[in-house]
């Protein structure tokens, strides 16, 4: 089933329907690349730390599984601001499946408020 707020189509493999892939293209030929919001090299290095320091997901530890953490997340989304995107109290380790979640709930997937969601 495709992965789009909503959509209900039956698909065959991948995340998205055609429409949605589409959707996704388009969106992603407007958003600045990884470096160009803050995740290059020095983001690399400082991640890469904070998970040999902060190895478990405290999400799935707040429910008593024990799993590696793979993702610092950004308690509060940064959304540009240089700031808070280097402010390590504002950082948590999580796993990719806790990390995705997180995102997709607080503003309706990566990079897009719930009310720019493609359709």
């Amino acid at each position: 089933m495709c992965q789009h707020r909503g959509c209900s189509e039956v698909i065959a493999d991948g995340r998205y329907c055609e429409r949605h892939q589409a959707d996704t293209r388009q969106y992603d030929q407007y958003r600045e690349t990884a470096a160009q919001r803050g995740y290059g090299s020095q983001w690399r290095k400082a991640r890469e730390g904070y998970l040999r320091k902060h190895p478990l997901c405290v999400h799935c530890r707040e429910r008593g599984i024990l799993k590696e953490a793979t993702v610092v997340d950004h308690i509060i989304p940064h959304k540009g601001d240089k700031e808070l995107f280097w402010e390590r109290d504002n950082w948590q380790p999580l796993c990719e499946t806790c990390h995705n979640v997180k995102t997709a709930t607080e503003d309706g997937g990566f990079g897009r408020s719930i009310n720019q969601s493609p359709r």
